[in-house]
Order: C-alpha cells, then sequence, then structure tokens
C-alpha cells in the first residue's frame, strides 16, 4: 500500500489516485457521544462518505463537529452507534490502527527536530526500513514545495509552512483517510485563502477520503464536495455545497450559509386571488409562484421572509425590473469594497445587509428603494424555523446531480 509517485501527468493538475486499497469509506451509524450522563454533545449521528469524498463539517463552537472528528480518530469514545472505516467496525480500534491521519489546529509539530525528523518521527515509530522513509518523506516534501526546508527547525519556518509540515506528516503516512480539525485558524486571511488552495489540490491529486473540521463556512463551501451543517450536536443538512445555498431546508442553515448572510424580515402573508404578498410597514412583496404555492397555507399569519444580500438591487442601479418587490430600508452603514458596495439598512426595525453597485451614491442617513429578485426568495415558520420552500427553481435531474 503506498501513493503513486506524482509523475509529469500530476505536474499538469491530473488527479493521481492511490494504489487499490488505500481509500475508504466512513459510516457513522446513531452515533451518540455522551459525558457523565447529563451532557450529550454529539446526537444520532449519522453519515456514509464516498472513496475519496471531501466531507466538511460546520458550525458554531460547541456544535459537535470536532468532538465527532475526535470519535472518528479514537481520540474519544463513542457512547452509542457504530463506527466504520471501510467494511471495518472500529468502535474499539486503537487509534494507531485505524490507518487514518489527522492533522491539528496547532501543528503539534516538535520543537527540537527538524522538518525531516519531524515527517519520519511517526514512522520511525512504526519500524518502517529508512530507504522506505526517505522515499515517502521527500515525495510527500516535493508534492507541498517544502523540500527545500527539510533541514530547518519550527521555530525557523513561518505559520504556513509550519501547516504545510504537519500536512505532510500527514501524508508520509499513506492513511485510508485524512481528518483535519480547524488546520487554518491561526494563519492570516491571505494565507488562508492560499492554503485552503493548496488542500483542495492535495486531496485531487492523492484522492484520499477526508474530513475536515472548520466554523469559516466559506471553508466548508469551497473545500466540501458535501458539507455537513450541526448545530447543539445534531446534523441539520447534509448537502452539497450549492444546494445549501440554494435550498436550506432551516432558517439557521440559510444564515450560517452564506456570507454575508440571509436576511430574515418578519413579514405577514397576504392572499390576493392568484398573488400572494408578503407584507410589513413599508413593503409588499409578491412571492414567485413556486413559493406561493407553499405559503397559501399560511394566509394570514408571520412567516420570515428570507433574501440574501446579492439578491437585493438597488433602485436605478440594478437591472432587477420592479415589480411588486420593493423594500424600503434606512441605510445605517455603508462599506465600499470596489466592484460593489454593502449598504446595511434598517427596514422596519430589522438590520438588512444588501450588496450594491459599488458605484452607486449612497450615504448614511439615505432612504432607499430596495429591489428583490423574487425569483430567489425563501420563507420559514416562525415556530419551527423549517423552509416554507423555495422561489429556486432547479430541474430534478439537475439537483440530483449538485449532490454527487
Amino acid at each position: 500500500m503506498g501513493l503513486l509517485p506524482l509523475g509529469q501527468d500530476s505536474q499538469r493538475g491530473k488527479r493521481v489516485r492511490p494504489k487499490e486499497g488505500t481509500m475508504a469509506k466512513i459510516k457513522l451509524e446513531h452515533v451518540y457521544k455522551r459525558y457523565g450522563g447529563k451532557v450529550t454533545a454529539v446526537k444520532d449521528f449519522n453519515l456514509e462518505t464516498e472513496d475519496g469524498e471531501f466531507v466538511v463539517f460546520v458550525g458554531p463552537s460547541g456544535c459537535g463537529k470536532t468532538t465527532t472528528l475526535r470519535m472518528i480518530a479514537g481520540l474519544e469514545d463513542i457512547t452509542e452507534g457504530k463506527l466504520f472505516i471501510g467494511d471495518r467496525l472500529v468502535n474499539d480500534v486503537p487509534p494507531k490502527d485505524r490507518d487514518i491521519a489527522m492533522v491539528f489546529q496547532n501543528y503539534a509539530l516538535y520543537p527540537h527536530m527538524n522538518v525531516y525528523e519531524n515527517m519520519a518521527f511517526g514512522l520511525r515509530l512504526r519500524k518502517v526500513a529508512k530507504n522506505e522513509i526517505d522515499r515517502r518523506v521527500k515525495e510527500a516534501a516535493r508534492i507541498i514545495k517544502i523540500d527545500h526546508l527539510l533541514q530547518r527547525k519550527p521555530r525557523e519556518l513561518s505559520g504556513g509552512q509550519r501547516q504545510r509540515v504537519a500536512m505532510g506528516r500527514a501524508i508520509v503516512r499513506e492513511p485510508k483517510v485524512f481528518l483535519f480539525d480547524e488546520p487554518l485558524s491561526n494563519l492570516d486571511a491571505k494565507l488562508r485563502v492560499e492554503m485552503r488552495a493548496e488542500i483542495s489540490k492535495l486531496q485531487r491529486r492523492l484522492g484520499v477520503t477526508t474530513v475536515y473540521v472548520t466554523h469559516d463556512q466559506v471553508e466548508a463551501m469551497t473545500l466540501g464536495t458535501r458539507i455537513v451543517v450541526m448545530k447543539d450536536g445534531e446534523v441539520l443538512q447534509v448537502d452539497s455545497p450549492l444546494n445549501l445555498y440554494d435550498f436550506p431546508e432551516t432558517k439557521f442553515v440559510a444564515g450560517f450559509i452564506g456570507s454575508p448572510s440571509m436576511n430574515f424580515i418578519k413579514s405577514r402573508v397576504v392572499t390576493e386571488g392568484e398573488n400572494v404578498f408578503f407584507t410589513g410597514d413599508g413593503f409588499k412583496v409578491r412571492a414567485n409562484s413556486t413559493l406561493a404555492g407553499n405559503l397559501r397555507a399560511y394566509n394570514g399569519k408571520e412567516v420570515w421572509m428570507g433574501i440574501r444580500p446579492e439578491h437585493f438591487g438597488l433602485k436605478g442601479w440594478t437591472s432587477i425590473p420592479e415589480d411588486n418587490n420593493v423594500v424600503k430600508g434606512k441605510i445605517e452603514v455603508v462599506e465600499p469594497l470596489g466592484a460593489e458596495t454593502e449598504i446595511h439598512a434598517d427596514v422596519i426595525g430589522s438590520m438588512v445587509t444588501a450588496k450594491v453597485d459599488g458605484h452607486a451614491m449612497v450615504l448614511p442617513g439615505d432612504t432607499v428603494d430596495l429591489l428583490v429578485d423574487t425569483s430567489r426568495l425563501h420563507a420559514f415558520d416562525v415556530d419551527s424555523e423549517k423552509a416554507i420552500g423555495h422561489a429556486t427553481v432547479m430541474d430534478t435531474t439537475q439537483k440530483a446531480k449538485a449532490k454527487v
């Protein structure tokens, strides 16, 4: 078992898969983690990955994502449920025998060892032959572009270089599964973007099943084949990045995925003949026909109208046509970002964020008309916070493909 050497084809970006047997599915069946019988950190977690899939666990601090990752690694015991790596039940298998490699948030490098020694240390403990250790370390160092740093100590490296060393140490293990626990959280913003791209390219090259934990939804959206959104120890939705963005199943998922987050305006549903409207002081927005069918049962009741910042337009500065879709707001904050400007406006007591044309002449204190792209509206039940419907229409076949 081992990684195939990366030849000329891999240098052109083609995916080089490991030899047969080096990949594995991960399957969690009704997994719980309880502490002292009182605190339930993870509740009824169910997931099955595919070979070579990149799955991201995302959610706020304390949601159970790292605890779940540590259970997969064997660093936390499973209170209830089953965990499989490949076809093997591993509940009682020690971490060293699970054929996984984990990259931690704090790098966990030995300060007295140079880069080569840090990467080789785990292999030496496993009594791998010296020439094989040398081959693996040098090959991994070349893959992640740190072959010129092998003789340096960790204190002589930047944060990004240290993270590469930590990744290299995982690669030399040639595992069936990679586990990443918020590996970029200690890096500055620019370096995080660069390392995010490197991790994505590396995972595609090696084709190893990967589970990645982050609280940063941008990382989740850009890295994951599928994303697991968690809150309070529970899985709220597992889906592709695009489906999470277009078809959030709860208000929490809708607000967590997307940057800036989705706006929510409490509205009353009013039905007038064939039309259904979201109404409130100063606005009356007609629901798209797809949404309208789901909203009729809420006639006269309050719901949350959801609209993403990028689906607003400023009257006079947008191609969105004006047609029963105007929301009036008083601008509180203006944030110019070049090609676009983010404005924060008070709409009947709710602060909303809108992305508008960067050349629009707007100032704090201005009262503006925001046009809503009604084809991208969402609605959520006030009590359950579950999605009532989505106006975005996607062909059933397209939706199925998006989940692959």
